[in-house]
Order: structure tokens, then sequence, then C-alpha cells
């Protein structure tokens, strides 16, 4: 028997898991992040992220004999960028995903960049992306550095030298998928020294083996390959099984993020659609939403969320609807950073506010395919429902409602998962299906009047909310 192990370097937790070629999970272990959020400003400490993998690893290995592990793979946030020094130690602090102080450096980044990130399809870069993290931490902290995205980090500290980025945490750091390499012209006219950039791989690629120090602090064996992971959503895709052209996986938890297949990237003029370079050439397209339900712990605070979920199963006439925007701004399925909560209809009590954020989550998914379908992504493949809120299977009907498509919950999919079947090479079957889940009949001018309540706003582009009623009336 062989394991393959995969870690899930998550916001919140690390997690490990060990997984045989039949997707038996033989161990798994967590182990909590800590995070410093002050506005803009969010950081977390680097030291920490490879100790609780570490302390995960090892408790995940404590029944697997080391000499049967075949492989270890890593993912990470997309977009957490640091400056390292030549040794792998932290000369700056960890720049998370949604940090914003980075924001002024857009335009020249744009400006710069702009004709490479055109052909990519994504057309434009975000104020959270990681190029201008790296144009910030290199003003702020001037040095003989090196840029890390997070599992780069971890992973040195796996096979204790320098190792090669993966191309999939490095899109939004500027890397050119096309070419596999750093668009050099763009980097140069941005003043990031080529000694700044680490080589790139596609994920899959071996990066190095496990050295001495980790194997002690981790219970792999000495010399166990490291394989070169991907960011944590492509993760949750991959364990989700959503891996053929047309499938698409849907992690709804604190905010919601679609990750798809297709053959060719997929080219989007409002640049929230962007698609990650697939280990085996091809394209995962998709995007991240700033809503989801991590509103319901801000707006439902220490209420039991099972017993509000029961009782709103035996409530249907419930037909408020809240746009569940866990942090201003919007990202996906359109960019409007002016974009705040609002609620159509009566709430009366928190049963009514949690089946409200819901609904308003499954109808920003349904407008996230909607939006797919109009820049001709195929979406008539399976449709894989993942993340926390896959547990609940009102929130599950609900979605199922929305789409007007069956989904599907797997037994065991996480990203830990993905990674496993990455370090083992993407030829097993571990994805297993618990439950397809049918819609019911629903009313379309609940969703039109919500989509039409985003246009007026004028946040969702005209042409979007047009076609969005089109394709309502197919």
């Amino acid at each position: 028997m062989t394991v393959w192990v995969g870690i899930d370097l998550g916001t919140q937790s690390v997690r490990a898991m060990a997984v045989t070629d039949a997707g038996d999970v033989v161990g798994a272990a967590s182990r909590p992040l800590t995070s410093r959020r002050d506005g803009d400003r969010h950081e977390q400490d680097p030291e920490q992220w490879y100790a609780a993998l570490a302390a995960a690893c090892a408790e995940a290995l404590r029944d697997v004999p080391s000499d049967e592990v075949g492989g270890v793979a890593v993912d990470a946030t997309s977009g957490t960028v640091l400056l390292v020094d030549d040794a792998g130690a932290p000369r700056s602090p960890a720049l998370m995903y949604d940090d914003r102080r980075a924001a002024a450096f857009l335009p020249r980044v744009n400006e710069a960049g702009g004709a490479v990130w055109d052909r990519l399809g994504y057309r434009a870069m975000q104020p959270p992306w990681a190029l201008p993290k790296l144009l910030w931490l290199l003003r702020e902290f001037p040095g003989d550095f090196r840029l890390a995205h997070q599992n780069d980090y971890v992973n040195r500290r796996l096979v204790g030298r320098a190792t090669a980025a993966d191309l999939s945490n490095a899109l939004k750091t500027g890397v050119d998928l096309m070419a596999e390499d750093w668009p050099r012209d763009v980097m140069a006219a941005l003043g990031v020294p080529d000694a700044v950039l680490p080589p790139v791989v596609r994920p899959g690629s071996v990066l190095g083996t496990v050295c001495a120090a980790a194997s002690k602090e981790t219970g792999l064996l000495e010399g166990t390959p490291v394989i070169a992971g991907t960011t944590d959503g492509c993760a949750a895709q991959l364990g989700a099984g959503a891996t053929t052209p047309g499938s698409w996986n849907s992690v709804l938890g604190t905010t919601l993020v679609l990750k798809g297949v297709t053959r060719e990237p997929v080219r989007d003029p409002l640049g929230v659609v962007y698609s990650h370079r697939a280990p085996d050439g091809g394209w995962l397209p998709g995007g991240a939403s700033s809503t989801g339900t991590g509103v319901l712990s801000r707006d439902l605070p220490g209420r039991d969320l099972d017993k509000l979920s029961y009782e709103a199963a035996r409530r249907p006439a419930l037909d408020a609807v809240t746009y569940p925007l866990v942090s201003p701004g919007e990202r996906f399925p359109f960019n409007a950073p002016e974009a705040r909560g609002f609620t159509l209809g009566e709430i009366d009590d928190d049963v009514a506010r949690y089946a409200a954020a819901i609904r308003g989550a499954a109808f920003i998914e349904r407008l996230c395919f909607d939006y797919l379908d109009l820049l001709g992504a195929p979406v008539d493949g399976e449709i894989i429902l993942t993340g926390g809120a896959a547990r609940s299977r009102y929130v599950t009907q609900v979605r199922a409602d929305a789409l007007g498509r069956p989904v599907t919950l797997r037994e065991n999919a996480e990203p830990a998962l993905g990674m496993a079947l990455l370090a083992q090479g993407l030829t097993a079957t571990m994805a297993r299906t618990r439950e397809v889940v049918e819609p019911r009949p629903a009313d379309q001018a609940h969703y039109l009047r919500f989509v039409d309540a985003l246009a007026a706003r004028g946040w969702l582009p005209a042409h979007v909310a047009a076609h969005a009623h089109e394709r309502s009336a197919r």
C-alpha cells in the first residue's frame, strides 16, 4: 500500500491527510493558525505556518509506516507572499491573500503588464493580488531578498533549500502562464530584479525530497518526494474530482470560490475570471467572490446554525434575500470595489435573516454560472459542491434550486485530499460520490429581482444582467 500526504495551508488552520490510492484516509490532523487584521492589513507569522504543518503532518502519520509514503504536496492561499533571505528566513511580514495595502501600486502594475494580462484572459490585476504586494514589500523592506509565496516558504523548509514556485500560486504575482515563465520585461519595467523571482514549474512537478531536519519534525521519511502544489482553490477542485472539461467545483465557506476545467483559457473583459494552468497543460478557470457564509458569524454571532437551518427548511415561504458580502467590495462575478451588502424583502427574526443570507449566496453562485456561460465557458458538466456549507442539507437544496441543476456531494472532498491526489500523480480515483441532490421547481422571479437590484446600483454591468434574464428564460 502506498500512502500520499496532502497538506492544506489555509487561513485559519493547517490540515494534513494521509490517503491511499483507493481514497481511504488513514490519518488526518489539523492545527490552528492566527492572523493579525487591522483595516486593509492582514498578516500571519510564517514560522507558525511551518510549526503547525509539521505538527499536523506528524500526527496524521502517527499510525502510517514512514516507508509507505510516496510523496507530499502542499497547497496555500492564493496571493499570500513575503520576502525571505538567502537562508529562507522571513525578512518581511507575510501579506495574506486579502491584504489591500498595496492598492496604490495597481495602476503601475496594470500599465506595465496590461498586454500580458490581456493575453492571459483576466485583463487586469486586482488590489489584493500578489504583484502589487511584491512592489510594496520591495519598497518597505529594501535589501537583497527573494520572493516567496506561502507554500514556497514551507516547501523550502521541507526540502532544506530554495525550491521553484508552482505556476498556480505564481499567477497573481504575474507569471506568464502561456510561456510558463516570468514576463521579465514587465518585471524589469516595474523594478523587480530577476534575482527576486524564483523559478517556476507546473503543479505536480517534483521540487526535491524531504531533508533530515524536516523528517524529524514531520514524520515524513527523509528522501520522500516533495511535489509542487497549487492554490487552495485549485486543491479543493482536485479533491472534489472536478477534473474533466465542463465540470465545476463550487466551494461555499466563508466566501464563494468557483473552479472549472476547460481546454482553453477563458478570456474575461471584466477581469474577474482568471485561469490557472492545470498539471496536464489544460486550464482551470474560476473566480472568488467576496460573498459567502462568513456573514453568518458576523450577523448571527453565537447562534446555532444547524437549528436555524432546520427551522428555515420548515418555512418555505421565506423569500427575503440578502447580498451577503463578507467584506466591502465584490470580486466575482463582477468587479465593484464600492459594493456593499443589502437586503430585499422583510426580515423579522433570525431564521429569516439566516435564510436570506443563504438565498443570496445561492443567487450569487447562479450569477457566476450565468457570467461564465456569457464568456463561452462550458458549464454543462457536473457541479460538485464542497466547503463547509455543503454539510447542510438545507443549504445544498437551496443552491440546487437556485442553479436549477443537480448538484453532487462527495464523501470526502477537501483541499488536503486534492494535494494527496496531486502527489500521487492524478491517476487514482480518490473522490467518491456521496449523493446527487436534484433541484425543486423554483420561481425565477426572485433571482432576477436580485440581479436587477445589483444592476440598478451600478455594480453589475447591464449586459451581464441581460444575459442572466436570457438564460433564465431558456
